[in-house]
């Protein structure tokens, strides 16, 4: 509970169909789609927060004008940062050149980033150093116009060496070994091959060097470039990408893992990570907004002209459900009734392990995430009183008094703000063993919400790790003197490591794979985890396509109500008085609650992809022999 998941990056693809001049003039300023872009960041900022990228691209730009800018920051407000300095520059511009702020020919010949393509992305690296060196968008320059490309994307590869490998086989020599890179590359490998081809036919039919290089850009098939740089591509994507000349282009991986959303209109196209980005930044209807398939990339050509193509077979969609449960806003219409589903059919659960004792439990939540899910958990309380107050009233009936039709109706959830956290506080001790004292006190609880010997029911998006529930939460829920806390998860047991773009990498991390090691322990079932160990290890040393995820033997042998009870014991500190109660959602709900999203490989070790099951098993190899590292 509260424990921090590292969120997914954000890209927004911003194309203006019209000239610069229309915007200045039905808005007052060419840098409309700046100003788009800022917006479109600042609401995708939920999904990054340690870095954030912009770039764009000027079209029709004469020799020796500059045609591309970008910038990147790793400030502690990332996207604020970016857009003080375009702000700045452009301003320092108007004051050395007054000429310049009512005319747009000379604002787009003479200041940077202003532009009719732009990508905007924030980052929340899944590893390594947050250096500006990782911020995306990355750049590949070249002199030849349309050999420049610009690269941001929403993504993991699970199969990085053997893409690093390729690129090796093509002559290449990348400078790292990092996902980012190595598919900007294999993007930029076909995009030179392609170039190439199309100059050596243009030449034969007498153009000039000069002249071929406009009628390139023209007949460049960005879709046939896609096809041959995702071929080998294992892992959850939204790749988005610039050529120079002004093609624009959106990949999305063929399980639909990584969301992707677009909007066209007769003055821009734009694509996001997130719906409600684009909804609230452009002022349009939900039902205006279209999903981009899987498998597909649309593609905006220099001249404006947008398609949708097939670039990988799309396989059977298993959109990411933490996403939904998660990192994506809820202010989208879909996300918050799927969330609000979510609590509700927690609440069977619930209501059983309160004894059907309504009257006596406090409904509340941490952290403010979870609130959609409690509106849900709350309103199915409600509809449960309605119906048994209907039932005694029925049973009563013409008899009844006020006293008593008062008595009953009184009877109603009882919800209350029990704890708060203290955003001021920081751990800012991190080796000492005086920290889990400071970690004690990042929440602040309400005295007197809760009376002593009632029931405490706290829901949260998910229970990851359990580390703030154990140090630090369920400790203050005590010092209020219920009888019972039961901790609720609107999602079900995270069991497996994810390696499509989330920070969840390691199995020992996880609070449910500690409860059913505690379990084998206690049931003396050692030689059970010696055989999961060597058929993974078995399964990494062979080149055999068709991978077993072998983890899921660990888990086979407990029921999730027998791991959830462990769980309550692990995380019950030693001197907590009241009983501590692990509720989770279950598999099914999950569904029920988001059917179009039903990628669930945290929960169920399902992976979508062949890389998936090579992770899981080399994360339990890595268990095994106490390597504290990841498996991708």
């Amino acid at each position: 509970m509260s424990d921090a998941i590292k969120h997914e990056c954000g890209i927004s693809v911003i194309r203006l169909l019209k000239p610069l001049e229309y915007y200045k003039e039905k808005y007052g300023t060419a840098f409309y789609g700046v100003n788009k872009m800022y917006l479109m960041m600042e609401k995708q900022h939920n999904r990054g927060q340690d870095g954030a990228g912009f770039a764009s691209i000027k079209l029709d730009m004469t020799a020796g004008e500059r045609y591309m800018s970008r910038v990147r920051s790793i400030a502690k407000q990332p996207i604020q940062d970016i857009f003080a300095q375009i702000n700045e520059r452009v301003n320092r511009a108007f004051v050395e050149h007054p000429e310049y702020k009512d005319n747009v020919a000379l604002q787009k010949k003479n200041i940077p980033y202003i532009g009719e393509v732009l990508l905007g992305h924030v980052r929340y690296g899944t590893f390594g150093k947050n250096s500006i060196e990782s911020v995306h968008p990355f750049l590949r320059q070249n002199n030849w116009m349309h050999r420049n490309i610009i690269v941001a994307g929403n993504f993991n590869m699970t199969n990085v060496h053997e893409l690093f490998d390729n690129l090796i086989q093509l002559g290449q020599h990348p400078k790292e070994m990092a996902d980012t890179v190595t598919v900007m590359e294999k993007i930029g490998h076909f995009l030179d091959d392609a170039v190439a081809k199309l100059y050596k036919q243009i030449k034969k039919e007498g153009y000039t060097k000069q002249e071929a290089s406009p009628i390139i850009a023209d007949r460049l098939k960005v879709a046939k470039i896609l096809r041959r740089a995702a071929k080998n591509w294992d892992g959850g994507y939204a790749m988005a990408g610039l050529l120079g000349h002004g093609d624009a282009f959106v990949l999305r991986d063929p399980v639909g893992i990584r969301p992707a959303y677009y909007y066209k209109d007769d003055e821009v196209v734009v694509v996001a990570s997130e719906r409600p980005a684009i909804q609230t930044v452009f002022n349009v209807k939900y039902e205006e907004i279209k999903e981009l398939e899987p498998g597909h990339a649309i593609i905006i050509k220099k001249d404006g002209s947008v398609t949708f193509n097939e670039i990988l077979e799309p396989v059977e969609r298993k959109a990411c459900s933490f996403e939904r449960i998660y990192f994506s806003r809820g202010s989208d219409k879909e996300i918050y009734q799927e969330r609000k589903e979510l609590g509700k059919l927690l609440f069977p659960h619930i209501l059983k392990s309160i004894d059907n004792d309504i009257k006596n439990t406090v409904f509340s939540y941490i952290p403010n995430t979870a609130e959609t899910s409690f509106f849900g958990m709350v309103k199915e309380a409600q509809n449960y009183l309605n119906k048994k107050k209907e039932e005694q009233i029925l049973a009563i009936g013409s008899k009844i008094t006020s006293d008593q039709l008062h008595e009953i109706l009184e009877v109603r959830p009882r919800i209350e703000k029990v704890a708060i956290k203290d955003a001021k506080l920081r751990t800012f001790i991190t080796q000492d063993s005086s920290r889990d004292d400071l970690v004690a006190h990042v929440y602040d609880i309400t005295y007197g919400s809760v009376n002593k010997g009632d029931n405490l029911v706290i829901i949260d998006d998910s229970i990851v790790r359990g580390t703030t529930l154990k140090k630090s939460i369920l400790g203050i829920l005590d010092r209020l003197g219920p009888k019972k806390i039961i901790v609720v998860s609107s999602a079900p047991q995270i069991r497996y490591p994810d390696c499509y773009g989330i920070d969840m990498a390691k199995l020992e991390d996880f609070i449910a794979f500690k409860a059913a090691l505690a379990l084998h322990q206690e049931r003396g079932t050692q030689q059970k985890i010696d055989d999961i160990y060597q058929k993974c290890l078995d399964q990494v040393s062979s080149k055999d396509k068709d991978v077993i995820n072998y983890v899921k033997e660990f888990y086979a042998p407990f029921s999730a109500l027998e791991i959830s009870k462990k769980i309550g014991e692990l995380l019950s500190p030693a001197d907590i008085k009241s009983e501590v109660q692990i509720i989770y959602q279950t598999i099914e709900n999950l569904h029920v609650a988001c059917p179009q999203n039903l990628g669930d490989w945290y929960f169920t070790g399902n992976y979508p992809t062949p890389g998936g099951n090579r992770v899981v098993n080399k994360a339990f190899i890595n268990f095994y022999e106490g390597k504290n590292e990841r498996a991708y």
